[in-house]
């Protein structure tokens, strides 16, 4: 029997059920919208991200994943390493970044406001990786 591709069910996940229990960076909080637990999804992640005025996030980077940011609402600014510079893109509502995966990165929010995104990935899990540095060896320039 083939599986029939065209009836299957539309799945509708309000604001408020948003979870929390997916990978999580310190500095940040992550709510699950879409994923293969939370509405059977085989092949995206999606849900958002909230940094707190004054706050970054730990360094991180998301696996094979590719990550497709939207600025919802602040001013955050995503940080990465470019050889030995620390690069830093200051945002704004409407704003996009595409993280490319394996890529170290961290988001930061200078503002006044909490900072908003909302995150699509390639892959059903939320794959979160923490890390000591945005460098592999630890480097990066004097602090």
């Amino acid at each position: 029997m083939t599986e029939d591709r065209w009836h299957q069910p539309l799945v509708r996940v309000r604001g408020q059920e948003l979870r929390a229990d997916t990978g999580q960076t310190s500095g940040m909080t992550r709510r699950e919208a879409i994923s293969g637990k939370n509405a059977g999804s085989e092949k995206v992640w999606m849900g958002q991200t909230h940094v707190a005025p004054g706050t970054r996030s730990g360094d991180h980077h998301h696996g094979e994943s590719e990550t497709a940011i939207y600025v919802l609402s602040g001013t955050p600014a995503f940080v990465f390493a470019r050889g030995d510079d620390e690069v830093r893109l200051q945002t704004e509502p409407g704003d996009y970044i595409f993280v490319p995966p394996y890529v170290p990165h961290r988001e930061e929010n200078p503002g006044q406001e909490e900072a908003v995104v909302i995150i699509a990935r390639s892959s059903q899990e939320g794959i979160v990786v923490n890390l000591d540095s945005l460098w592999p060896d630890g480097g990066g320039p004097a602090r």
